[in-house]
């Protein structure tokens, strides 16, 4: 990892809530921001901060996620990802998050990520998909 990537810092993402986003409430009569996206979401805020900040060979996966859902937000609304580098250990990474939109928090808690190294990712993920079958 690079020098500026340090406990303390932060980054926000902005995400529309499209119809991709969400899932029916109010026996139907809403659509809101899905938790399994609000998660989506925040794991790729996570990465692709990591990614500004990795060497070129360096790449991370989501071990942990500890979200709390506590707003609803409609479709056609925005949610602003708000994530902080709560600690760092060697390769372990600790986000602290915030989601809110224009007028509610919608979700708080951690994501935890672990960074990797690109090569012996693929070298161990093409032995797995060899032996599943999915290699020609």
């Amino acid at each position: 990892m690079k020098e500026t990537f340090k406990v303390g810092n932060k980054t926000t993402r902005r995400f529309k809530i499209d119809v991709s986003k969400t899932i029916s409430v109010a026996g139907g009569n809403f659509d809101v921001y899905a938790t399994p996206e609000m998660i989506r979401d925040i794991e790729r805020t996570c990465k692709d901060y990591i990614l500004e900040h990795a060497d070129a060979d360096e790449d991370s996966v989501g071990t942990q996620v500890n979200i709390s859902h506590v707003g609803a937000t409609l479709m056609g609304m925005s949610v602003e990802i708000s994530v902080l580098l709560k600690s760092l250990d060697r390769r372990r990474v600790v986000f602290e998050i915030t989601v809110n939109d224009d007028f509610d928090l919608v979700g708080h808690g951690t994501h935890e990520r672990f960074i990797t190294d690109s090569v012996k990712s693929t070298e161990r993920l093409s032995q797995k998909a060899q032996k599943a079958g999915l290699l020609k």
